[in-house]
């Protein structure tokens, strides 16, 4: 950018008929960054004029995801800005307005064609097995026909004047040169009989007049632009540059949408997931940085972010990565903040109570310590820290057996831990470990075999925390009760 560049202005402008999922969060997070790397604006604009679809909790939806993901907004709904409103349904004497430029220019024309006619038009296309465009009967109306359809009354809608030769061409941010032939375009309708713009027309009027300089959006929305920048140019307004991302799919090759039942994004908050991790996620999708570098906070992020590094290639939402990364930053957490964001998964299993009492708390953040560096999300808590807190864990006692181990040396085993443990003072790790390294020399049995056992009958499962560290954590009086429990398991193993 040089000093005579305007200032970045970008926007994200969802309508309100379905959920803010993945796919548009990463359209507001490409948008997001690509505005505070330049120092620009990122305004959010919403597009409410398909009433019938509209819905308040879909709104909701979009102001909820964008708060959630820390995406803020410098000028729309809930904050303000200079080209108030920022709802379409709010600007429709400026969309009236910009509809009498473009009648008094010419660039375009009423069509009075009902819709039984086009119904019927469409119909003979498909028995001829060819794609259906409007034929501008409308068009070339003489004054006298025009003048009787208006005496009639009949109702009409605007169609843009697309020239019939030529192309229209844009240097696209994302995909490079794109070039499309005029004649491939239909006069597409600008105005409904409602008095309500159509998206294309809208979209020019809002970027125009919100002096929008660059719009980043979905490869879907690349048949749109030369339309749009039909308008543009009928208006005698300077256009955007235009960025056109390629869209990031399900595993299936489907398309995320909120139209096909993609989950809303705050939905992976519900699902354990941090707003940083799925934030440094989308930011990565189809977006190289660095040197190979993937675990970028959001000031790195913005820093390195270039619409240069987006690919353009589609890329598919990788869950198996997201929950890599969600590892990452949980590992990466305070235990404060871990055990403050993993209680109301607790209280939700009914492990602890609702409030949790200080004691529970106490005994929560021993227990899920353990296991910080082995969740990927926090919903999977309850179910790792699950054996600390239940009076006695169920398994199978044949798993008390080590392999290559007998029912009689477990029994040893069990029988010389519960009266070690009966006779040790201090019940932390530095004092079991080598107590318990001991036991297993004077019991002639090596150490594999001796922790095995004593970690199932502890904590019900082959692979769990450290052992030490998981006694310490349950206490003298749990870790007793279990190994006790567990002597009378084996006896109770038939002999093999």
């Amino acid at each position: 950018m040089t000093p005579d560049t305007p200032a970045v202005r970008v926007r994200i402008a969802p309508g309100p008929t379905g959920p803010f999922h993945r796919g548009r969060s990463r359209t507001a997070l490409i948008n997001w960054l690509f505005a505070r790397h330049h120092g620009g604006k990122f305004i959010l604009r919403i597009e409410d004029t398909d009433r019938e679809r509209s819905r308040p909790e879909h709104l909701q939806s979009i102001l909820d995801g964008l708060r959630w993901l820390g995406l803020d907004w410098d000028e729309g709904p809930e904050v303000g800005g200079p080209f108030e409103p920022y709802f379409q349904m709010g600007r429709l004497d400026t969309y009236r307005a910009y509809a009498e430029r473009l009648e008094q220019s010419g660039h375009v024309y009423r069509c009075y064609c009902s819709p039984d006619e086009l119904a019927e038009l469409r119909r003979a296309a498909d028995r001829e097995h060819r794609p259906f465009r409007y034929p501008r009967t409308c068009r070339f109306l003489t004054d006298q026909e025009r003048a009787d359809r208006e005496s009639r009354g009949l109702s009409w809608v605007l169609r843009l004047k697309v020239p019939e030769s030529g192309t229209t061409s844009w240097n696209d941010m994302v995909l490079g040169p794109i070039t499309i032939e005029n004649g491939d375009l239909d006069d597409l309708i600008v105005v409904r009989s409602d008095g309500l713009p159509t998206y294309n027309f809208a979209v020019v009027v809002d970027d125009s007049t919100m002096r929008i300089t660059h719009v980043i959006r979905g490869q879907d929305h690349v048949s749109n632009t030369p339309r749009q920048l039909l308008i543009y140019r009928f208006l005698g307004d300077e256009p955007p540059q235009f960025g056109h991302l390629p869209l990031v799919v399900n595993l299936d090759e489907s398309k995320m949408s909120g139209r096909e039942g993609a989950e809303p994004v705050m939905m992976l908050g519900r699902d354990g997931y941090l707003p940083d991790a799925v934030v440094n996620y989308l930011a990565t999708v189809g977006v190289t940085y660095g040197e190979g570098e993937e675990v970028l906070s959001r000031e790195e992020l913005i820093r390195q972010f270039e619409i240069s590094r987006v690919g353009k290639s589609r890329t598919k939402f990788d869950q198996e990565k997201l929950d890599w990364f969600n590892g990452v930053y949980i590992r990466k957490l305070p235990l404060d903040d871990f055990v403050r964001k993993a209680l109301p998964y607790l209280e939700l299993r009914g492990l602890v109570s609702t409030p949790p009492t200080p004691e529970e708390i106490d005994y929560a953040s021993r227990t899920l310590g353990l296991e910080q560096e082995r969740v990927r999300t926090l919903a999977e808590t309850p179910e790792a820290v699950e054996f600390f807190f239940v009076a006695q864990p169920v398994y199978d006692p044949e798993l008390l057996v080590q392999r290559k181990s007998t029912r009689e040396e477990s029994r040893r085993v069990l029988e010389a831990a519960i009266d070690t443990i009966r006779g040790i003072d201090a019940f932390t790790h530095a004092t079991l470990e080598p107590r318990f390294r001991g036991l297993a020399e004077e019991l002639g049995l090596k150490t594999g075999v001796v922790f095995g056992t004593l970690r199932v009958a502890i904590t019900g499962r082959t692979a769990a925390p450290p052992l030490f560290d998981t006694m310490e954590a349950l206490g003298r009086e749990r870790v007793l009760r279990r190994l006790e429990a567990a002597s009378l398991a084996v006896e109770a193993i038939r002999p093999g």
